[in-house]
Order: structure tokens, then C-alpha cells, then sequence
């Protein structure tokens, strides 16, 4: 099949060629974000392979559609920028990876919080400038904090037991609790507890209507007074105008993220020689206890590597008439 690659960056190219070395499909890697404007360099090709910023919205569908593309392919496990109502009703299938690493991200989420809790980052400034102070640098013992995990799956599961290692109290919430979750000596959290008790919250849920800003004004005000926040989810859980106001009033100890609700004009790209016009996330950069990476949390050679092998798999499967193993519906 032909496949048109948007958002390929240097590893992409790398990973799905290799990736794709048995399955011989012709794939066409374009550097520019698939949206409106940009769905016509998909003209012809079978198949889309898209990313986490690539928008997939109704309009876009319908142009992809028009121009013969039959499947859309996510090479990540989040599909909030799909339209799969829009999919269904143009006859186009979707599919994603389910999963891929959820170390590398786990992993990833404890970096952050080691980094925001002992202040690596300034720590790393200063040595620099041979400034080896230690005023301002004090961190707390994480054994014997209360960790909160906002999402139990796989991820957060993976996460919970790392803390747990620690020798943190870790409890959770899920809508749908899983029983991995308990059985590695966690438990669920009961109403108000997160907030009375947390020290840390590190959110590892997917992003629908029900989660968007499910970290909000109300939600940091019930929190322990300088709690840790950390995500490596997606930036639309936070509503990051009321956590630049917990940051301000102390109510929010630190902030740790690797995603963020704006990123699409900003991550994956090299904007340094540039002005960063977005004013809120300017502001901030301009706090010492927050840290931002730039949805990095994903990226290890394992997880890319599963990534891709599983978005060729399922094209194969497309092209094979083969029962789609990662598709995904319009519920």
C-alpha cells in the first residue's frame, strides 16, 4: 500500500523503514502536520500515518476521503484528534497502537518528579556557573510520601510500582479499577482523599470530555497545599491558567509536564532561534519549580520501535483484508 507519513521527523523515517523492510508498502514521508491545508499531499495514497498533533478532524476526514484514502493509521495510542464519528460515517478505518512501552513513559514521569522534588534543573544551572550553593535546593524523602495515580492502565500500573518501590503509600483512581493495580499493594483512593492526602499526583489517563481539565481551579484548591503535579498524559487534562494561579499562591509545590494543552504550535519542532508567542506558556517557563520536556516521556528506542512495527502491522492487515488487530470505533 501507499502510505503518506505527516509530522516525520528523522526517527520516523529511520523506525518505519526498518519497520517496514518485509512488508515492502511505499511510503512518502512528509515533514509538514496533517490539517486541512496539508491533506492534499495525501492525494492517491491508500493509507495516512498521522501523530499525536496531527489533526484528523471532520474536514480533513472528508478530504482524505475524497482523494482516496481508505485508512488512517495513529502511531501513538492517544486518538483525541480523530473525529471517528466523521471515520465511520466516510467509510474510513482507524487504527492506533494500543500499546507500545509503558516503561518509557512511567520511567519517564519518575524523572520528572525526581528532577521537580530535588531540583535538578537548577542544581544543573548552577554548577555550571560554579555555584555550588545549596540555598534553594532542598527536596523532600519520597519513601513514606502518599502518591496519587490518575489512571490505573498499563502505564499507570507500571508507575504505581516503581513508586511503591520507593516505599511510597500509592492510591489510585479509575473509572474502571484494575485489579493489577491493587494486587501490586496499591489501593483506591475514597472520596477527598487525593486532595487531603497526596503529596504527588501523576496523571496517566487518556484525554475524552470527561477528563479535560479534570485538573482545574476547584480540584488544586482541594489539594494538599504544596503538592507535586506531574503529566506525561496529555496537557488537555490541566487547565493550565488556574495552575499558573495555584503556582503563584504556593498551593501548588511544583509542576512537572511533558505535554501541554497548546502543544501543537510548539512541540517537535526547533523554535530557538524564534519568539514563543504563546504568553501562558511564557509564563510558565518563568517559575524555578516547573519543568516542561517536550512530549519526550514516549521516546526510547523500544517504544519506537514497537510503535512502528505495530502501525505496519496493521496496515498489513488493511492491505491483506485481515481483521484489524488495533482498530478503533465510534462508540
Amino acid at each position: 500500500m501507499k502510505i503518506a507519513v505527516f509530522s516525520a521527523k528523522r526517527y520516523d523515517r529511520d523506525f518505519l523503514t526498518a519497520a517496514n523492510e518485509t512488508a515492502g508498502h511505499q511510503l512518502r514521508f512528509f515533514d509538514e502536520m496533517l490539517d486541512q491545508e496539508s491533506a492534499a499531499l495525501a492525494a492517491g495514497y491508500e493509507a495516512v500515518c498521522i501523530f499525536v498533533n496531527d489533526r484528523a478532524d471532520a474536514g480533513v476526514l472528508k478530504a482524505l476521503a475524497a482523494a482516496g484514502t481508505r485508512l488512517v493509521a495513529l502511531r501513538c495510542t492517544g486518538f483525541n484528534n480523530v473525529d471517528l464519528q466523521a471515520a465511520a460515517e466516510l467509510g474510513l478505518k482507524v487504527v492506533r497502537v494500543v500499546t507500545y512501552s509503558p516503561y518509557s513513559v512511567a520511567e519517564h514521569a519518575v524523572a520528572l518528579l525526581q528532577a521537580i522534588n530535588r531540583k535538578i534543573h537548577r542544581a544543573y544551572n548552577r554548577t555550571r556557573d560554579s555555584n555550588f550553593a545549596l540555598d534553594g535546593l532542598m527536596g523532600f524523602d519520597l519513601h513514606g510520601k502518599t502518591v496519587a495515580v490518575v489512571g490505573t492502565g498499563k502505564i499507570g500500573c507500571v508507575f504505581a510500582k516503581i513508586m511503591l518501590g520507593f516505599g511510597c503509600r500509592v492510591i489510585g483512581y479509575d473509572k474502571y479499577p484494575s485489579e493489577t493495580f491493587t494486587a501490586l499493594g496499591a489501593s483506591y483512593a475514597q472520596p477527598g482523599e487525593i486532595g487531603a492526602k497526596a503529596d504527588i499526583i501523576s496523571l496517566h489517563c487518556p484525554l475524552t470530555p470527561e477528563t479535560h481539565h479534570i485538573v482545574n481551579a476547584d480540584t488544586l484548591a482541594r489539594a494538599k497545599r504544596g503538592a507535586l503535579l506531574i503529566n506525561t498524559s496529555r496537557g488537555g487534562l490541566v487547565d493550565t491558567e488556574a495552575v499558573i494561579e495555584a503556582l503563584k499562591s504556593g498551593q501548588l509545590g511544583g509542576l512537572a509536564i511533558d505535554v501541554y494543552e497548546q502543544e501543537a504550535d510548539l512541540f517537535f519542532r526547533d523554535l530557538s532561534n524564534t519568539i514563543v508567542a504563546d504568553d501562558v506558556f511564557q509564563r510558565l517557563l518563568s517559575f524555578p519549580n516547573v519543568i516542561v520536556t517536550g512530549h519526550q516521556a514516549f521516546f526510547t528506542e523500544e517504544a519506537i520501535t514497537t510503535i512502528c512495527e505495530t502501525t505496519i502491522n496493521s496496515v498489513s492487515e488493511f492491505a491483506e483484508g485481515r481483521p484489524l488487530t488495533n482498530e478503533i470505533k465510534a462508540s
